[in-house]
């Protein structure tokens, strides 16, 4: 067994889709095939169900897990040679979903660390928790809950949600809305697996049906202006309000109690932390993260 057959493997659990899996390796597909099926002589078992679409099946899933860790740890011995050679201050990498919400603590950061190397990547929820256990990533920042063992938390930011609308919406002029006031409204949102999607649904599930949706976006800057142009409506964060402010919006208090978001640091509890990341867990967890008024 060797690391490059693993690599293999979790683009390929991943994306659970060979022809994907060996564009993003940039690899014949015969050869990733012949990998997939040498890793699994050798563990004497299958890790994928080939019925209909390929699929993780659960010695997959097991051995997933130990993949993962392997090449984290070694990943962490790179980094740790690397930081004892050099300057010793090292690199932090730090994924969210949003980095709209990190510009002043990001700039903070490098004007009082300049020597530090700053890697950002945007990511959704699951594959922000993958790369943690693969210390692939230091600390990750997610506006929904992570329920999974080996993390550490803190909550950085616990803010209301409103229901943005255009001027001149017959609910413009309301000073709050109900929940069963969204119920008919086409919804301008982000793709499922985002916080602001999830929100979405959860609200919904209260109400007995999906919502209306009229677009799905995955650039959520424009979300507000689509908002504004009088194509549907949407959630907008307290952190958003600036934004919206510049906009013929109006942002509308949920009376439900669910219609909030959370803002949380997520760091591993096994892997070491460069200087430069333990840094900057030290500057999220003590920024003023109040919402603006």
């Amino acid at each position: 067994m060797d690391l490059h057959a693993l690599t293999q493997f979790l683009v390929v659990a991943r994306l659970e889709h060979l022809s994907r899996a060996a564009e993003e390796l940039r690899v014949a597909q015969p050869s990733l095939s012949r990998t997939i099926a040498r890793l699994e002589d050798e563990l004497g078992t299958p890790l994928f169900d080939r019925v209909g679409r390929l699929r993780l099946n659960e010695a997959g899933r097991l051995f997933r897990g130990y993949a993962e860790r392997c090449l984290g740890e070694l990943e962490a011995g790179r980094r740790a040679v690397a930081e004892a050679a050099g300057d010793g201050f090292g690199t932090v990498r730090l994924a969210s979903e949003t980095f709209l919400t990190f510009t002043a603590p990001l700039a903070a950061f490098k004007r009082a660390h300049p020597a530090a190397e700053v890697e950002l990547r945007q990511l959704s929820v699951d594959l922000m928790v993958r790369q943690l256990r693969a210390q692939e990533v230091d600390l990750c920042v997610a506006s929904q809950p992570i329920r999974t063992d080996g993390l550490h938390s803190a909550r950085l930011l616990d803010e209301p949600v409103f229901l943005a609308v255009p001027d001149g919406h017959p609910l413009a002029d309301r000073e709050s809305v109900d929940l069963a006031d969204l119920a008919a409204l086409p919804f301008i949102t982000a793709r499922p697996g985002h916080w602001n999607r999830r929100l979405l649904d959860h609200l919904f599930t209260a109400l007995g049906h999906p919502p209306r949706i009229v677009c799905e976006s995955d650039e959520l800057a424009a979300v507000a202006d689509l908002i504004a142009a009088d194509l549907g409506v949407g959630l907008i964060p307290a952190v958003g309000r600036r934004t919206a402010a510049r906009l013929p919006l109006a942002l509308l208090p949920v009376t439900t109690p669910a219609c909030r978001r959370t803002l949380t640091l997520h760091w591993s509890t096994t892997a070491r932390l460069s200087p430069a990341a333990a840094l900057m867990r030290e500057m999220l967890v003590n920024w003023s993260w109040t919402p603006p008024s």
